[in-house]
């Protein structure tokens, strides 16, 4: 038996799908069924319950699995190790973001992370926040990064920066000759948001529950770039991060007003799933987010 035969099988029970195992591990869906079977002739048991609709392990098959879990974890670690006693800082970060911190946020630390490490490859996947945390879960990526982070059993959280949530209109819009603006004051005007089951808009919703003021979007889009191009030709006013919006500001081609009041913040997290190896580039890479060294586990 090879490692890749225990982290096929592995990949195959969390994700309970012989078609997104062989996504992970680039084989194909028939590669991924014989594995399986392999594995089963090899240790002479049903590792799956086949008489099921569903995918169920046998409990033989469950056994196999949580031995296939330590022994990947050793081997991740003992290849860790090796690599931080030879100093090296290579392979490859996996990323899965929402498209408002790759866009916006991230780009500085790649470009500083990159300068700092050139052997490294970072590959950037842009998702909507739910799939971000099933990314993590299914181990298809290293780091997720997201906004208003929810706490889950198989995720650790690193905060990583917070931003601040401002009001944005277009240039000639009334609200534009203000430096400051009431909560209150948005429901006069024609509101733009985000998709209902977005982090932020539910942010924002609490928001205008806390203030006591009903508004409902006049549109709503699943992704911050949508949302500033609505607000841009005058459809209406929105709430949006502020390093989002930085360069439209800039240009002139939106106008940024502050909300008065606490409770404007977003806070911004790494996500990696809990118990998984850091490679030496993995912490360095975190460490350049946070500018914190990571404690070896």
């Amino acid at each position: 038996m090879q490692v890749d035969n225990f982290k096929i099988f592995a990949d195959l029970v969390e994700t309970k799908s012989f078609s997104k195992a062989a996504r992970l591990n680039g084989v194909t869906q028939s590669a991924v069924s014989q594995q399986a079977r392999a594995m089963e002739k090899n240790f002479n048991t049903l590792l799956i319950d086949r008489s099921q609709k569903q995918f169920q392990l046998t409990r033989e098959g469950t056994r196999v699995y949580n031995s296939s879990k330590e022994i990947l974890h050793v081997y991740e670690k003992l290849m860790s190790e090796l690599m931080e006693m030879k100093k090296v800082i290579s392979g490859t970060i996996r990323i899965s973001t929402i498209y408002s911190i790759g866009l916006h946020e991230l780009p500085p630390y790649i470009k500083e992370f990159l300068t700092d490490f050139p052997s490294v490859n970072v590959r950037v996947e842009y998702r909507r926040s739910n799939l971000v945390y099933e990314d993590i879960l299914y181990n298809s990526v290293d780091f997720g990064l997201v906004a208003f982070p929810v706490k889950t059993r198989q995720i650790e959280m690193i905060p990583f920066r917070e931003d601040r949530l401002v009001a944005i209109c277009h240039p000639e819009h009334p609200l534009a000759n203000q430096s400051i603006v009431e909560v209150d004051a948005l429901k006069d005007y024609k509101f733009i948001s985000f998709d209902r089951d977005i982090p932020t808009r539910k942010a924002i919703d609490q928001i205008f529950r806390d203030n006591k003021i009903e508004i409902e979007p006049v549109m709503e889009f699943d992704n911050i770039e949508t949302v500033k191009r609505a607000v841009e030709i005058d459809a209406g006013i929105a709430i949006a991060p502020q390093a989002t919006v930085a360069q439209e500001v800039k240009q002139g081609t939106l106008a940024s007003v502050a909300l008065n009041g606490s409770g404007f913040t977003r806070p911004l997290a790494i996500l990696h799933r809990k118990g998984r190896v850091l490679t030496p580039a993995m912490k360095k890479f975190i460490k350049t987010l946070t500018g914190k060294e990571v404690e070896s586990a």
